[in-house]
């Protein structure tokens, strides 16, 4: 086994993510508004159909105390179940989850995560030790949490993945300083840098639609458009996100990265 996971090719070319067997998730900041909106239902759309591997568990981890009954209702809450075959999926999917609660900077805590992963790995007989550590957390955290994720969490075999998400910083010198935090712990290749709202299907798919699409490529320039508007619309505001939006601001949080990018 080469990579927890496998960069593959599919039939267009363009290449895809798979994880293998075995495989842990590490979901940090479970409890939070981003594994609420986006990392539960993204997994659990993953699951729904069948592109996650078998023997694959999540773990949440966050600071907030809970037992794993409460985990999995809040768990269960983030994700709409319209019928009743999505509920029994659902249900199927909860099996595999578990919680650990623990604080963000402290030893103890990293230890004892350690120690559920290691539990997990024991009762499954897993040969390796296969890590995807997801960091749905705020910037201001991730360089204390990569340092205790690789003093206390890394894998003694197999191989182990840290995804960090957006922003990576919020300027271009905090974003080198949290590379140069990252580089002593963490291979370039180990780490992953992505924004949930650029894997959007659409987002990804503009250049192929300008360009794969004879009508569009005809008359999409500047001789027949006028000006081009993004809107950015969501229905609900900042709740529960006071203190990222106070250090970060919506500019930043959005604007700069996603809105840019897609503008060109």
């Amino acid at each position: 086994m080469s990579s927890v996971i496998n960069q593959t090719d599919d039939r267009q070319g363009a290449g895809t993510i798979e994880l293998k067997d075995d495989t842990i998730i590490v979901v940090l900041g479970a409890s939070g508004d981003l594994a609420k909106k986006k990392t539960f239902p993204a997994l659990f759309g993953l699951f729904r159909n069948k592109f996650l591997p078998k023997d694959i568990r999540i773990v949440g981890y966050a600071r907030t105390k809970m037992d794993t009954d409460e985990y999995l209702k809040r768990v269960r809450s983030y994700i709409k179940i319209p019928t009743k075959e999505i509920e029994d999926q659902l249900d199927q999917f909860c099996k595999m989850c578990t919680y650990v609660s623990g604080q963000y900077d402290q030893d103890d805590s990293f230890i004892s995560l350690n120690k559920h992963l290691e539990e997990i790995e024991n009762n499954r007989q897993s040969k390796e030790q296969n890590r995807v550590f997801y960091m749905a957390l705020p910037p201001s955290v991730f360089t204390t949490v990569s340092e205790q994720l690789k003093r206390n969490c890394y894998p003694k075999s197999g191989l182990a993945r840290i995804i960090v998400e957006k922003p990576f910083g919020k300027d271009l010198q905090s974003s080198r300083d949290l590379q140069k935090a990252l580089e002593p712990n963490w291979k370039e290749e180990e780490i992953f840098r992505i924004d949930h709202y650029l894997g959007k299907e659409m987002v990804k798919n503009i250049l192929i639609l300008r360009f794969g699409n004879e009508f569009f490529n005809a008359t999409w320039n500047r001789r027949h458009i006028d000006n081009v508007q993004i809107t950015f619309k969501e229905p609900f505001g900042t709740e529960g996100r006071g203190g990222y939006f106070d250090e970060f601001g919506i500019i930043r949080d959005v604007m700069q990265n996603r809105k840019y990018i897609q503008s060109h």
